[in-house]
């Protein structure tokens, strides 16, 4: 576990002239270290969030997305942007009522009402305006821009995968790159039951770095390959309320990814301590090499 990151003085006067006093301060980052999250609770009692982008296309993307996607998801379904500054690559945020549904003992039926209700906030973020131009160009390659990853994530994965498991790897970047066209949109990038929160209100999404216009099937990467491969109703569940069963192409897409985001997960995970994205990487590619055998 990391060590509580104190919030600068900088900017905690510069939250301080947006918001007012800040009597209190907790450190709400995760665990891994570029992490830098804080709860700022002022006099009257109400909660902000500061956050710290660990990197100017964070930044850039998840401001973006709260300035013009997020207020399609409604009032109490996501924070709201209070400001932003660039040069520190500082996001001020209000609150949402929750807490992490992960962390919660949902039972099964609990679990299938999340789903149900994150299929349709999914929905209404992917349909969250139409893409101009160059989001639509870059929407559509977002395929085969994810394939172009498969090499960069193998060399960092290194001899964590053989030779067999390299190739499965090699061979599902090479089948991406010739899915045929699937709808695309603005994504939440990260959408998995980490950055969801659970209240009597009902979900809300949080956590938008990764944001950004791609194919819509990318947002089911991390459901298909955790919550839906062992829980086909919580899937149900999510795409009743999505408005739509995925089409052939977009379930041809799904398999591909998620070969990419397991040796993303073991090139990544192993590096930052993270036992729970390693053993999903190590899961969802020992699941897929039993599948390719004859």
């Amino acid at each position: 576990m990391s060590s509580t990151k104190p919030l600068p003085a900088a900017l905690k006067r510069w939250a301080e002239q947006r918001i007012g006093p800040v009597v209190s301060v907790r450190d709400a980052s995760h665990s891994w270290d570029r992490s830098r999250v804080w709860d700022l609770e002022g006099g009257s009692g109400v909660h902000r969030y500061l956050k710290v982008s660990p990197s100017v296309k964070f930044f850039t993307r998840e401001s973006r997305a709260y300035r013009h996607i997020v207020p399609a998801l409604g009032h109490t379904r996501a924070p709201h942007l209070i400001d932003s500054r660039a040069q520190d690559l500082v996001l001020l945020l209000t609150a949402v009522p929750g807490a992490p549904v992960k962390e919660l003992g949902l039972d099964t039926a609990q679990w299938r009402t999340v789903h149900q209700q994150a299929g349709a906030l999914c929905a209404r973020l992917h349909e969250a305006g139409e893409l101009d131009r160059g989001d639509r160009v870059t929407a559509e390659a977002s395929l085969s821009a994810a394939a172009d990853g498969a090499e960069k994530y193998l060399a960092r994965a290194g001899d964590r995968l053989d030779h067999d498991e390299q190739q499965l790897v090699r061979d599902h970047a090479a089948r991406l790159r010739r899915v045929g066209p699937v709808p695309v949109g603005y994504i939440h990038g990260n959408n998995q039951p980490r950055n969801w929160l659970w209240s009597t209100s009902g979900l809300a999404l949080v956590d938008f770095e990764r944001s950004r216009p791609a194919a819509r099937v990318q947002d089911f990467v991390i459901l298909a390959t955790t919550q839906w491969a062992d829980h086909p109703d919580r899937e149900k569940a999510f795409l009743r309320s999505y408005g739509r069963e995925l089409s052939d192409a977009e379930r041809h897409a799904l398999r591909c990814p998620s070969a990419l985001d397991a040796v993303n997960c073991l090139a990544w995970g192993p590096d930052n301590g993270d036992a729970e994205v390693t053993a999903r990487g190590r899961r969802t590619l020992g699941r897929l090499m039993k599948e390719d055998r004859p």
